[in-house]
């Protein structure tokens, strides 16, 4: 019932051949489950049985997720940083199907894991003819799909430095690969666009508000969150990621508890860099200036527009500082709650910052590092000069 002489696996040197390689077993796992299939009303869970339950056991709770794994976080991903025109089309239309196959495929696999293990245990012997028919019939449909559309494309489009970054990938994956050398090789090649200064906007807001907008077309997970980097007393930098509230000409505001860490460093060294990361478009913007407090009013507006939880989980936790544990937090908020109901006030303490940009860069990712940059610097009489930077 299970073939016993497994095809020796190509080198990761040929990745995609690798997944050629894992679809071949899986194929072979398909196989012996259709024939478990057959075996079991006539022999039930005898040795044979056992042992081919196992190895399907064994193949599928071991070694298909990885497989999973190397195409969603590998090989679709570099796919779609270098597919244009109709392969960005057919991307478009494959993926979301391809995902959504692995997770119900991962679902099915689940009903038959049950049944499957009593059957290597000897302890049954009935096993889901409408169970087993769907997941081989899905798995074999989505293979047949990958192959005639992935993979070419995949050998077409990828240089030998990309096979190279998938194949170093898929080895670290499988714990094949020291960590610091995947590190040290982890590099990804950009191209989705170009940055030049005859199509920038000479002002650096109308430049932000484009780029935001066509984040936000381009479904960009959170387009508003942002790194702030601030500094403390001794000059000790840190950062941590925030999320943009308002956007203007006065510049780029953030709400936040002004005890906080971040808060006490800006009322030190009222200077801080922003900077946005959107990967799905290869672009990042790095924002510098002064920071400054937003009116009380402003702080107001946004407070009361803010959920109920939210405004008394502002009021609850003195951000930054230590507590005993999450139930003396939980406790802080249920006495907040009980105390203020559905009207909390905004807190003195709580309120808008305000980074007023003196400097503007503008990235864009290219191939072989050698991006775009286009930085805008505030000038004494309020105009902004615009200029090139090298990579």
């Amino acid at each position: 019932m299970i073939d016993a002489l497994p095809d020796p696996a190509p080198g990761f040197d040929q990745p995609i051949a690798v997944l050629k390689h894992c679809h071949d077993r899986i194929r072979k796992q398909l196989a012996t489950l259709e024939k478990l299939l057959a075996h079991l009303p006539a022999h039930g869970a005898d040795q044979e049985a056992r042992a081919a339950a196992a190895a399907v056991l064994k193949y599928f709770d071991k070694a298909a997720h990885v497989h999973h794994e190397d195409e969603e976080h590998d090989l679709v991903p570099m796919l779609q940083a270098v597919a244009r025109d109709e392969d960005a089309d057919v991307l478009a239309a494959l993926v979301p199907g391809i995902l959504q196959d692995h997770a119900e495929m991962d679902a099915m696999w689940q009903d038959l894991q049950a049944q499957l293990g009593a059957i290597a245990a000897g302890g049954a012997s009935a096993l889901s003819d409408d169970a087993v028919r769907r997941f081989v019939q899905r798995y074999t449909a989505h293979m047949e799909r990958e192959e005639a559309n992935i993979a070419p494309m995949a050998k077409r489009l990828f240089n030998p430095a990309q096979m190279a970054q998938l194949g170093r990938a898929m080895q670290q994956r499988r714990g094949l690969l020291p960590a610091g050398e995947a590190v040290a090789d982890l590099r990804q090649d950009y191209g989705k666009a170009s940055l030049d200064e005859s199509a920038v906007a000479a002002d650096p807001f109308v430049q932000f508000a484009a780029w935001f907008d066509e984040a936000l077309k381009a479904g960009v997970k959170e387009p508003n969150a942002m790194s702030l980097a601030t500094v403390n007393t001794d000059g000790k930098p840190s950062a941590r990621i925030v999320l943009v509230k308002q956007f203007d000409r006065r510049g780029f505001t953030w709400y936040t508890n002004y005890d906080s860490d971040k808060g006490q460093q800006l009322r030190a060294s009222p200077h801080a860099a922003l900077l946005f990361f959107w990967n799905e478009l290869e672009r990042q913007i790095r924002i510098e200036g002064k920071v400054e407090r937003t009116s009380a009013d402003e702080s107001d507006q946004y407070f009361h527009s803010r959920p109920l939880k939210s405004r008394l989980a502002a009021i609850a936790s003195a951000q930054s500082a230590p507590i005993a544990d999450r139930a003396a937090l939980e406790q802080n908020y249920e006495k907040v709650a009980m105390q203020y109901g559905e009207q909390p006030p905004r807190p003195a303490y709580w309120g808008g910052f305000r980074l007023v940009p003196e400097r503007i860069e503008f990235w864009q990712g290219r191939q072989s590092r050698f991006h775009d940059r286009i930085v805008y610097i505030l000038q004494g009489d309020g105009s902004w000069t615009r200029q090139r930077l090298q990579p």
